[in-house]
């Protein structure tokens, strides 16, 4: 044990040793100073380099052309070669138009839902078919066997730089379409979208070549100074490019940030990428002229690599909220949780590509991967990402079959059976907080985390906790009390202190009251619980109606009685048994006062019914001749005409 132990010290130690070498050898490799490409006298020395390479190349071929063998493997292999020939040509020339009409058409006639899933699958044809027409060319040449290892060296390097420029004219499309679509992922006008898909197009080109001057002059074999020269003229155009781009995206979020709103979060993020890329464009060529030409690679090429990499995300997030909207029927997953979540691990997943585009090692990320397997500590448990999935998946599935069953209660058993909505409502709450709390405590057993080491600690936590959201508990612990004993239901009308309102929700923590205005007030639960509650529907629809009625002194009390008392009679709600009462109440300064009191079927409808109460008085006043206002002064009136009459 202690031999085994020893021996994993020492392998340590010579590990973070090769790391130590590794990484100075890096650092000095990028902080070399070259010959300075702008010099001219370095000028030669590229062009020989070239001549070199281009002669070689020659001789080697005209070598292989002379041969016997050749000669007998091309016309061997003559039927098979057309054949490639033939098939390369035509797939190289109109393959990438025939995908892109074909992406087109579905995308017109589909249903807006699958006509995006199915356009943005069948575009990656315009990658596959020209490179599969390349590969078919570059396996002809092959086949003719007139080759040299030079020559063959050119040849296989054909697809990847077929890969290369397809590839970014493809990536062009998705992040700059040629139509107007609300789906991309800058807000630009066509003539500046028309600008960007030629600047990503040409960098795939400044790509394609650089990988092409890595096969023809091995950068060990090769002179520094034809190297420097031969590598300026295309970082510098890269530079540009990135720069250019980066300004489209500044473009972008002043396009997409009105003057009086603040910036969003997304757009801070484009602009500060815009910002880095104009300034990695600028420094790079600048640091390449100086004589810093890795330096320069290592600044410009990752991060055009990394600009393509934030396109390909956009690419695939879009995918996702498309299949998600496709999935669900939805017109638009903007505002849907699972496919951000799904971003989010996108993001994840593509953080490794990130860090080896800009000089990660993979040893590095496998070491950084084998750390983080083996987990944390939590409590004796030693928990790794495997458990964390396992009890993720756990409790998945404890999640999907409670909304399962909580679906089955609400839609085909509840219904069937006497209870009330606002009782079934409460049924299926209660099954979904019991069957969350039983999905994790399995998933926890299962996964095997075991959390009793944590029990002390937990234990000293809740006694502060406690203090701080007693409140909240109270109120959780009402809310269950509400949900068991049920004297609320969702739909009754209530009052609470000085909120009067229907019932729309009952939750654990409060209960939400859309009061009569239409406006909706948050009541904790404890409300209901501790004080004192009006509920006016809950256990019988029956209420009684009070309608005050006042009539000038001279009327006859009598006939205003039985008036008011055939009017209430005549209410369709109300009661006959007991009878409506009508009650001569007292006298005001001028007034007499009477009250109907009825008791209706439906205290629902007591505004409706009061209402139509009074149209009917005032219409059956009107036929009696009783008035309602300036009674005195009517009855003042009287008396005087009539004691100034002639007798």
């Amino acid at each position: 044990m202690i031999a085994a132990q020893e021996a994993h010290r020492r392998a340590d130690g010579l590990i973070g040793e090769i790391d130590r070498v590794l990484r100075e050898r890096q650092a000095a490799e990028l902080l070399q100073l070259w010959p300075t490409p702008l010099n001219p006298a370095n000028w030669t020395a590229a062009a020989s380099a070239l001549s070199a390479v281009a002669v070689e190349v020659f001789e080697e071929t005209e070598q292989r052309a002379g041969t016997e063998a050749a000669r007998d493997q091309t016309g061997d292999n003559l039927p098979l070669i057309a054949v490639l020939t033939v098939v390369g040509m035509a797939l190289l020339w109109r393959g990438r138009r025939l995908m892109e009409a074909l992406s087109t058409r579905l995308q017109e006639h589909a249903s807006v839902r699958s006509g995006k899933v199915w356009a943005l699958l069948v575009s990656i044809g315009q990658i596959v078919l020209p490179v599969a027409g390349i590969v078919a060319l570059s396996q002809a040449i092959t086949l003719t066997g007139m080759t040299g290892p030079r020559g063959t060296a050119f040849v296989e390097v054909l697809p990847a730089l077929g890969f290369f420029i397809f590839s970014a004219n493809w990536m062009s499309l998705r992040v700059f379409p040629k139509a107007d679509s609300q789906d991309a992922p800058l807000k630009l006008s066509a003539e500046r979208r028309k600008e960007g898909r030629f600047y990503i197009v040409t960098f795939g080109w400044m790509i394609a070549l650089d990988a092409l001057r890595l096969t023809a002059l091995n950068p060990a074999e090769s002179d520094n100074a034809a190297t420097s020269v031969l590598v300026f003229p295309v970082l510098t155009v890269a530079g540009v490019l990135l720069a250019r781009i980066g300004q489209l995206c500044l473009v972008h979020m002043r396009n997409d940030t009105e003057a009086d709103e603040p910036t969003t979060y997304r757009n801070r993020l484009i602009g500060l990428l815009g910002r880095a890329a104009i300034a990695i464009g600028v420094i790079g060529p600048v640091l390449a002229a100086i004589g810093y030409v890795s330096a320069a690679t290592a600044l410009v090429y990752p991060a055009a690599v990394s600009m393509g990499l934030f396109g390909l995300l956009f690419v695939l997030q879009t995918l996702i909220g498309d299949l998600y909207t496709l999935a669900t029927r939805r017109e638009d997953s903007r505002d849907a949780l699972l496919p951000v979540l799904v971003g989010f691990l996108l993001i994840l997943a593509m953080t490794p590509l990130f860090a080896l585009v800009w000089g990660a090692r993979l040893s590095d990320l496998t070491e950084m991967w084998t750390r983080f397997s083996e987990g944390f500590q939590l409590g004796t448990t030693r928990v790794s990402p495997s458990n964390f999935l396992f009890f993720l998946v756990l409790f998945a599935i404890g999640y999907g079959v409670t909304r399962m069953f909580q679906g089955a209660l609400k839609m085909s058993i509840l219904p069937k059976t006497r209870v009330d909505l606002g009782g079934q409502r409460s049924i299926v709450a209660g099954v979904g907080y019991i069957g969350i709390f039983l999905s994790a405590l399995i998933a926890i057993k299962s996964a095997g985390i075991d959390l009793s080491g944590l029990a002390i600690v937990a234990g000293a936590l809740s006694v502060g906790i406690g203090f701080g959201l007693q409140n909240i508990v109270s109120n959780f612990v009402s809310g269950i009390i509400l949900l068991i004993e049920r004297p609320v239901s969702e739909g009754d009308w209530v009052e609470v202190g000085t909120t009067q309102g229907i019932v729309k929700s009952i939750s654990v923590r409060s209960t939400r009251i859309q009061t009569f205005d239409r406006t909706d007030v948050i009541v904790p639960n404890t409300d209901f619980v501790a004080g004192r509650v009006t509920n006016w529907t809950r256990f019988n629809l029956l209420g009684r109606l009070i309608v005050p009625v006042t009539v000038p002194f001279t009327s006859d009390s009598r006939l205003v009685e039985k008036i008011l008392r055939d009017i209430a009679e005549a209410q369709p709600l109300a009661l006959l048994n007991p009878p409506p009462v009508v009650a001569f109440v007292g006298f005001g300064g001028e007034t007499m006062m009477f009250e109907i009191r009825v008791i209706l079927r439906d205290v629902n409808f007591s505004l409706q019914v009061k209402s139509e109460i009074n149209h009917q008085i005032a219409e059956r006043f009107a036929a009696a001749g009783i008035a309602f206002s300036n009674a005195h002064r009517d009855y003042l009136a009287r008396v005087a005409g009539e004691a100034e009459a002639p007798a």
